[in-house]
């Protein structure tokens, strides 16, 4: 187990001090452990974007999709609204002759009609209308979103039983692209687990995914968080289960 002998109190501040200012995972290793879905977002990405001229990657972070794909159409495009992450994503993609756009995912400031591929990997909430707006006719959005109820375990631990609706089912996706002028090709959603290895993992979590817990603050669920700890230093573990789905959708040709 990570955390040895260290005190909830170590680990607690520990993780309430770490930075969260990009989109990076990295202080999680060794401390949480996430399964990947059996589709492999990435692959299917990389194999897509060796066939077309034109990509754009909405919500790119720190830069890790377009950046790692093994090759770039002539025209490669990523958009960020957080100037952190656009700091790690810029000399990045510089490397590799892409395009960084500084610019919310709702109104990307982008001529229409004009990408062959439009890509994202878990989207905060996917704008539709503008997905479409900049596909080319015949074009094809290809995503993975955040599922409905992940991680609903760890939200229930420090808040109580939740309502059974979610905004992220996947039915309501597809409505939502049919409504913007897409037909879905694809659509499927898998469950994961996720293993949190010590508390300071849950705490650096919930400070980055802030979704997750909407409300989340050391302070305002210090008493449960104590309790998650022990159950972590009982088990040696505290899992639960993330949910993705995979989205392909197309623009009509002309």
């Amino acid at each position: 187990m990570v955390a040895g002998t260290r005190t909830f109190e170590a680990l607690v501040d520990e993780a309430a001090r770490a930075p969260v200012g990009t989109w990076d995972f990295g202080w999680l290793d060794g401390r949480a452990t996430e399964e990947r879905p059996s589709w492999r977002f990435f692959d299917l990405v990389a194999a897509r974007a060796g066939r077309v001229r034109s990509l754009l990657d909405i919500e790119c972070g720190v830069g890790h999709m377009l950046a790692d794909l093994p090759s770039l159409p002539p025209l490669a495009v990523g958009v960020e609204a957080w100037p952190p992450s656009r700091r790690i994503a810029a000399p990045r993609f510089a490397a590799r002759g892409a395009h960084l756009v500084a610019a919310a995912a709702s109104a990307l400031p982008l001529a229409g009609n004009s990408f062959d591929l439009v890509t994202s990997r878990h989207p905060v909430a996917p704008a539709w209308r503008e997905i479409a707006r900049a596909l080319r006719p015949g074009g094809t959005y290809l995503a993975q979103h955040v599922g409905p109820h992940s991680l609903r375990e760890l939200a229930e631990f420090l808040r109580g039983p939740l309502g059974g609706s979610s905004h992220r089912d996947p039915e309501s996706e597809r409505r939502a692209a049919v409504d913007a002028g897409l037909t879905v090709r694809d659509l499927r959603s898998e469950r994961t687990s996720v293993v949190f290895f010590d508390i300071g993992a849950v705490v650096y979590f919930l400070r980055l995914v802030v979704w997750t817990v909407p409300d989340f603050t050391v302070a305002r669920h210090r008493a449960r968080l104590r309790d998650l700890h022990e159950v972590i230093v009982r088990d040696g573990r505290f899992e639960t289960v993330s949910s993705r789905t995979l989205i392909e959708a197309v623009k009509a040709g002309e």
